[in-house]
């Protein structure tokens, strides 16, 4: 069942964060920052990070970047107790952000997802989790369904009303692309995950490579972040605790007291 808006209850974090067992934090950030932001979110990234954003043709997606990877260096710092520059990441075979051991707390997990000029983080504890996150946007919604989804799922859209295959597209692609992520594979894998799309009841994870998987194993939560933005948290385990919480720009001034150097970590 997807969760709009106004449901979600997107708060203020509290000065101080923890995160129990059952916790999931589900952070929204804009990523459309003003210039001086991006210059001082690009300060705390690290080389490779940096290298990265160069890359970019665009100066909008290069600047969205920087924003996305400095605001999640804010938001870990904040669990952490770290500066946003110290933390240093490794990655999976698919490209999986983890945290390194050397930032101290090994059972801090995290994902992140980015699309338009919206951006969502998810932080638990010990459990595999994903987010993801899409802008709507014209498509054609029956092909893309035929070339993506199991006959099951692509017949589930070939059954929406016109007004409702977009949306269910694109509800169903970022709960297959938000169970990926939580397991380490990429976009490559979305035949291996089959869900059956709830419409009026939550939406369930049927197959996983090939296997049947009780329901308990997974939680899938779909949710709309705002106004022509859909989503989805993959979260291994179930009866989880989830925190809806909206990334305040002031965060960014602790990185004035956290800058070091020249900004760049290695």
């Amino acid at each position: 069942m997807l969760l709009e808006p106004d449901d979600c209850n997107w708060g203020s974090p509290a000065s101080s964060l923890s995160l129990s067992v059952q916790d999931v934090h589900l952070w929204q950030a804009n990523v459309a920052l003003p210039k001086d932001l991006i210059q001082q979110l690009g300060e705390i990234l690290s080389t490779d990070e940096w290298q990265r954003a160069q890359r970019f043709h665009f100066e909008r997606d290069r600047g969205r970047f920087i924003a996305g990877r400095g605001i999640l260096r804010t938001i870990l710092s904040r669990y952490l107790a770290i500066a946003p520059s110290q933390i240093e990441f490794c990655y999976g075979p698919q490209g999986k952000p983890a945290l390194s051991n050397s930032c101290g707390d090994s059972s801090l997990c995290f994902n992140l997802s980015h699309s338009g000029d919206r951006a969502l983080y998810a932080i638990t504890r010990d459990r595999q989790i994903g987010v993801d996150i899409e802008q709507l946007r014209e498509i054609n919604a029956e092909q893309l369904a035929q070339r993506f989804f199991s006959p099951q799922e692509s017949a589930v859209i070939n059954s929406l009303s016109p007004q409702q295959k977009k949306t269910g597209f694109f509800q169903l692609w970022t709960c297959k692309e938000a169970v990926l992520k939580a397991i380490g594979k990429g976009i490559a894998g979305l035949e291996q995950v089959e869900l059956r799309l709830g419409i009026e009841e939550p939406t369930r994870l049927i197959r996983l490579d090939g296997e049947s998987l009780s329901i308990d194993k997974w939680s899938i939560q779909q949710f709309s972040p705002a106004p022509e933005y859909t989503a989805c948290l993959a979260a291994e385990g179930n009866d989880l605790d989830i925190s809806f919480l909206r990334f305040p720009v002031n965060y960014l001034r602790l990185l004035i007291n956290f800058k070091e150097g020249d900004g760049k970590s290695s």
